[in-house]
């Protein structure tokens, strides 16, 4: 990668079109297999190497890249691009103190571990959502692991390096029930090296993964409605991540085109909600001791018993809005421009047990897997599909149903949160947005909403 001499000349270079400027430098290793139940269908390993150079004037934004880590072509690059653009004042290169070394792994690095032991993994899989029913027709298993090393540097004088190493699993149920074919997924991860799979019963995942394609595949449409909705701990917070997170990003907030922007010190939310974005989670899948602006993580509390408290902020919008970066500064790669994004987002745990959360509905929807989801950040109007759901009568959850999504506002559902349980958890997933596609937790206590719309057979 770029040593400091050449980081240095770059930016240098780039203070003569603005009036800062950084460089993000990235060799990142990757592995995937993809296997289903008879056989290995896709194996690889390689290396994505490049670097970004992005310069701010005033409020303006320029960014470039190229892969490799060669200094002639990365200046010629900058020229080529934006030597139109030349400064009429000139600014002095930052003296660099000593590098700051964010790394803190300490696991085993998955390019010391053969092909043979991931594969193991996978077919452990495999094998255990087959047996766990005849009914299960087909699995499917998706091994990923990153060992991404990056340099940060700006003329404001930061030099910081860092190692990420990651890892997940995502398995795939499929059965034939009275309905047709349904699927059931889990998707185990973490900012761990394959340690990780040394204390993870990767079995239990994969017959969670049966159990809901089983389920699902028998399950009747949900009939659709206003009614209380119930969604389980876990990654149900995708709710939030979606309903409100984006809406919370700088990215919106500074350009007014947020239902928060302003909004700050005023209640959003049920007392009985805090919402937080937390990038120093330890081992969590959304984790990053320092964020992709060199600026280190931090529990960033969004929502405080109903409260806004504050946004999630990069440096171009801490511009902005004339205040600090959060660490919330984060990007796919070196072929990206660095924007605010969420890390592990979730909801705070409640007082009350989840059983009396059930037992208190007299009807509604009960949530256990949320899948995807989407928002508009300027009006919060969001939607949901469920993987899987029940129905709940006289207090019980009651039979499955397929095909229920969640349809709302992010601000009403926010207020109408009236009962939060006593059992947080995080799940895994990705986000995709502006800066690429991120590795972000989400995450809440079982939670219900007095009122919602869902969407269904009439």
């Amino acid at each position: 990668m770029l040593n400091k001499p050449s980081i240095e000349r770059i930016i240098n270079a780039a203070l003569e079109f603005g009036d800062f400027a950084e460089v993000f430098c990235e060799r990142n290793v990757k592995s995937l297999i993809t296997a289903n139940s008879q056989k290995v269908e896709t194996s690889s390993t390689g290396v994505e190497a490049g670097t970004g150079v992005r310069i701010f004037r005033g409020l303006d934004e320029i960014y470039v890249y190229t892969s490799g880590y060669s200094e002639d072509k990365i200046i010629k690059i900058l020229k080529d691009t934006v030597g139109s653009l030349k400064n009429d004042s000139s600014f002095s290169t930052p003296t660099f103190a000593a590098a700051t070394n964010y790394n803190r792994f300490q696991g085993e690095l998955h390019t010391s571990v053969n092909y043979g032991r991931k594969l193991e993994i996978v077919n452990r899989a495999l094998i255990a959502g087959k047996e766990y029913s005849s009914d299960i027709g087909q699995m499917f298993a998706r091994y990923f692991d990153m060992c991404q090393d990056v340099v940060i540097a700006n003329s404001e004088g930061i030099y910081a390096e860092d190692k990420r190493v990651k890892t997940r699993m995502l398995i795939t149920a499929y059965a034939q029930g009275k309905n047709g074919v349904a699927s059931g997924w889990q998707g185990p991860g973490a900012m761990k090296g394959f340690e990780f799979y040394t204390t993870l019963n990767i079995e239990d995942y994969a017959k969670e993964a049966a159990r809901i394609a089983i389920n699902m595949s028998n399950a009747e449409k949900c009939r659709g409605g206003r009614m209380p909705v119930i969604v389980a701990n876990g990654f149900g917070g995708l709710i939030f991540h979606e309903a409100c997170g984006h809406s919370l990003e700088a990215s919106a907030v500074a350009i007014g085109t947020s239902e928060f922007s302003g909004k700050l010190g005023q209640t959003v939310a049920s007392p009985l909600l805090t919402l937080v974005d937390d990038g120093t989670v330890d081992g969590a899948w959304g984790s990053l001791a320092v964020d992709d602006e060199g600026t280190p993580t931090q529990k960033n509390v969004l929502i405080e018993n109903g409260v806004l408290k504050s946004y999630m902020i990069d440096k171009l919008n801490a511009r902005r809005m004339a205040t600090p970066s959060t660490g919330s500064g984060r990007r796919q790669n070196y072929r990206f421009a660095p924007t605010s994004r969420m890390t592990n987002t979730y909801i705070e745990g409640g007082v009350t047990n989840p059983d009396e959360i059930i037992a208190n509905t007299e009807r509604g929807l009960y949530v256990s897997y949320i899948n995807g989801g989407s928002v508009n950040p300027a009006t919060g109007d969001f939607n949901f599909a469920a993987t899987e759901s029940f129905m709940i009568e006289n207090g019980k959850i009651a039979a499955p149903v397929s095909g229920a999504t969640l349809i709302g506002n992010g601000l009403q559902v926010l207020k109408d949160v009236d009962m939060v349980g006593n059992n947080p958890k995080l799940g895994e997933g990705f986000c995709f947005a502006g800066s690429g596609a991120l590795f972000i937790s989400a995450g809440q206590p079982t939670v219900r909403v007095s009122e919602m719309t869902v969407g269904g057979v009439k």
